[in-house]
């Protein structure tokens, strides 16, 4: 099990250079049941990332360039009259294990809640009928943060659908260098092998929410939840919904590490990266000029951290 984990992570590592820490943190995402958000600027290797992740696990993938003209029953599906004329189902993109839902911030904020039932139930209800979307399923959405013409912003209520908001950032010059010379011959997708596939990905899912947390460790994010919500710096701290999230993502944090049970140091790891997409700035942090980072930064300083011995 630990082998597998570790050769999907080093088949998208073949496409996917210098991002190991997001590479990990993509994967736990998944792991947790959850979905993803990339916010970056194009070109830095989002998609390739989620096609790798598809290779690699051999799922069943499909991408959507989310544009203004996307409609919901484009994700979602719609019914049309067939020959006896009864009406038939024709399935929507979101329909597979791998949703790749590019710019999502460049369609409407009717598309955009299409997909809100989707990622929070694992269903879809198209004319009053509901459908089961295959399991596993994970949204993978990209957004550009640089630039506003022709984006929808996506609601506090939507962002917090994502497990996890992840930058990737440009790369190291001896990275980007690699990456130039990669290039030249072939495209690196065709390198990332198939080395699981969706039961073992599923069965991952089922042996991390296995994963034991002891109560100074849920104890430790209810605090540090709490700390978000009376924050000076901000006007909207953690959700129920984002304290769950940082709980599955110690978890799956701990599964990738080897372990049967969860670190405060898990829930150190990923704060960040639960969290900042759910928190709003207030008119004083806007007045300090606070970033996400120096506040979760001050956060995990004010909330001590429990000794669990291992």
């Amino acid at each position: 099990m630990e082998h597998k984990i570790e050769s999907v992570i080093n088949e998208v590592k073949k496409a996917v250079k210098g991002k190991d820490d997001i590479i990990e943190k993509v994967l736990m995402a998944m792991l947790a049941g959850g979905h993803i958000l990339l916010e970056d600027i194009p070109g830095v290797g989002k998609t390739t990332l989620a096609m790798a992740f598809s290779r690699a696990f051999s799922l069943d993938c499909r991408r959507m360039q989310f544009t203004p003209d996307v409609l919901p029953s484009d994700v979602v599906g719609f019914s049309i009259m067939g020959e006896n004329r009864e009406f038939v189902y024709k399935p929507g993109a979101a329909l597979c294990n791998l949703f790749l839902a590019d710019e999502i911030n460049r369609t409407s904020s009717k598309t955009q809640s299409a997909l809100l039932e989707a990622m929070e139930e694992g269903r879809i209800t198209v004319d009053g009928i509901t459908r089961e979307l295959p399991r596993p399923f994970t949204v993978i959405a990209t957004q550009n943060p640089v630039g506003s013409v022709g984006t929808q912003r996506l609601p506090e209520s939507q962002m917090d659908r994502f497990m996890v908001c992840l930058t990737m950032g440009y790369p190291r010059e001896e990275d980007e260098i690699e990456i130039l010379k990669g290039r030249q011959q072939e495209n690196p997708l065709e390198l990332v092998k198939q080395t699981a596939d969706g039961r073992d990905l599923l069965r991952f899912q089922r042996e991390t929410g296995q994963v034991f947390v002891h109560d100074a460790i849920f104890k430790y994010i209810a605090e540090l939840a709490k700390a978000t919500r009376n924050h000076d710096f901000l006007e909207l701290g953690l959700s129920p919904r984002g304290s769950l999230a940082l709980v599955g993502m110690a978890k799956a944090r701990a599964f990738v590490k080897g372990r049967e049970y969860c670190l405060p140091e898990d829930v150190r790891a990923v704060f960040y990266d639960v969290s900042a997409h759910r928190l709003l700035l207030n008119a004083k942090g806007r007045l300090n000029r606070a970033g996400m980072k120096e506040v979760t930064a001050q956060v995990l300083e004010a909330v001590k951290a429990p000794r669990v011995v291992e």
